[in-house]
């Protein structure tokens, strides 16, 4: 059998709820989507206008690997996909953090107490660079924010766990990996050429 097809993936947005006056995630705009494909090794970067080319590498996974995508990157993108997303195999680490511990912690928190270092900015700056046009410094840290997702997951993968501060104190978060990696049946063939 071929190993499992994951895709690692983050969204950075044009604005925020309070621009909208909404706190659905499909009423945002994006303005950059980053990949890292486990198959190839490789980060990549999609702008709105770009996203034609991200549909093939999505409908090729296997598993979609977030950090919230379940409830805020997977609408959001749904959105402008002409498919469902959501007919492919999810795992959001918020998600599984949450059905251990009872409560949900910021990706920020998790990755210092991880891995020793954490996120290289925060959604709001991202916003700042997408409206003032430095696309490269919003590319990087949506880049960013993907390598610290793969590298919880993988940590998470190969331990059984996660770790996080209470204070001074660090304290692991239990999780059950074992059907992480389970493929399932999906048919995403939505904007595959025959």
């Amino acid at each position: 059998m071929p190993p499992m097809r994951k895709i690692v993936f983050d969204i950075e947005t044009r604005n925020i709820f309070q621009d909208v006056a909404s706190n659905d995630p499909r009423d945002l705009d994006i303005s950059v989507v980053c990949t890292y494909d486990y198959e190839t090794d490789t980060y990549k970067s999609f702008l709105q206008e770009d996203l034609g080319k991200l549909w093939p590498i999505l409908e090729s996974a296997d598993m979609l690997i977030t950090f919230n995508g379940d409830h805020f990157d997977i609408p959001l993108l749904d959105k402008y996909y002409p498919g469902d997303l959501t007919k492919i195999k999810s795992l959001d680490l918020m998600k599984e953090v949450k059905k251990s511990l009872g409560f949900r912690l910021k990706l920020d928190s998790i990755a210092q107490a991880t891995l020793g270092a954490g996120k290289s900015g925060h959604g709001l700056e991202a916003i700042t660079w997408w409206k003032n046009g430095e696309i490269d410094k919003l590319i990087k840290y949506c880049t960013d924010d993907v390598r610290v997702t793969k590298e919880i997951y993988d940590y998470a993968l190969k331990n059984g766990h996660l770790k996080y501060k209470d204070g001074p104190t660090v304290k692991e978060i239990k999780l059950d990996t074992k059907d992480w990696e389970k493929k399932t049946a999906n048919a995403m063939t939505f904007t595959l050429g025959f």
